[in-house]
């Protein structure tokens, strides 16, 4: 289940806001910058080919690429069994920024998006299939697909080049919950 938790930034504990909520998580992600929504879900099942997935998302991916200038789309799948997701995981676990927005829809699976706001807290954004998430460009953020990866993600990038990080030497992610499992 989609979830927001926002903490000030010297707790990573004891969360402010604790929402599960689509129309609360947009609201408090807007001040921010964030933008995020909820897309309906379309019948694609694993394995579904990444020109599939493309074209049953299209009006949608146009329409981002038409308001924000967008020049490259692409999928990534990651499944729990891949032989580099540890290392994968760990790419994405320090603070880091980008010169471009960073544009996720989350097609299948889920991943925690955890910002670094500007305002002194943090946002840990929980997303899942049907959710897009635009990171603004310049924002400190980390991203946690979990120690069990699975999810199909559509992305979109100003730069064909595609996803460049600018590492900020921060150590705040330790601070912070990651993407575990829950116990049943």
């Amino acid at each position: 289940m989609t979830r927001l938790r926002i903490y000030d930034a010297a707790d990573g504990e004891t969360p402010t806001l604790d929402t599960e909520d689509g129309v609360r998580i947009a609201d408090a992600l807007k001040p921010i910058g964030v933008r995020f929504e909820r897309w309906p879900l379309r019948n694609i099942t694993p394995g579904t080919p990444a020109d599939e997935i493309l074209a049953a998302y299209a009006p949608e991916v146009e329409k981002l690429k038409a308001e924000q200038g967008y020049q490259s789309v692409d999928i990534i799948s990651l499944a729990p069994d891949h032989p580099d997701r540890d290392a994968m995981r760990g790419k994405f676990l320090s603070e880091h920024r980008h010169s471009e927005d960073e544009i996720r829809f989350f097609v299948a699976g889920e991943g925690l998006f955890t910002l670094h706001a500007d305002d002194n807290k943090v946002y840990a954004a929980l997303c899942t299939a049907g959710d897009l998430i635009s990171v603004p460009a310049g924002m400190r953020h980390w991203f946690d697909m979990g120690p069990a990866p699975s999810f199909t993600v559509i992305r979109l990038f100003e730069n064909p080049e595609g996803w460049i990080a600018k590492f900020t030497g921060d150590a705040i992610a330790d601070r912070f919950p990651r993407h575990e499992p829950v116990a049943a």
